[in-house]
């Protein structure tokens, strides 16, 4: 029984070592991000995770789709449809800022 706590003891430690070092910081990262998400709203600046760079324009009624504006060309706004799990950063006074 004692070479069984024994091997116990160690393997429980390290459970929650790695716990605590990896699964909960990236559960509290995770949170963050939701909220960010959750909270755009219409003139927020913002990165998807593909690199573009843009404007919130609309939100649609479920919220799930975005509509965005990218720049211009020949003089006429160009606007991209996108996901909103797509979005991973806000932008703020020009930084980047990852779920506030």
């Amino acid at each position: 029984m004692d070479q069984i706590t024994g091997l116990l003891v160690p393997f429980i430690a390290m459970g929650a070592i790695m716990y605590f070092l990896l699964w909960r910081p990236e559960q509290a990262k995770r949170k963050k991000h939701q909220n960010m998400l959750e909270n755009l709203t219409k003139g927020d600046e913002i990165v998807t995770n593909g690199g573009l760079h843009g404007k919130i324009l609309g939100l649609s009624n479920d919220k799930n789709i975005i509509l965005i504006s990218v720049g211009e060309m020949n003089s006429q706004e160009v606007k991209v449809q996108i996901s909103r799990s797509a979005v991973a950063f806000l932008k703020k006074g020009g930084e980047l800022i990852e779920g506030e």
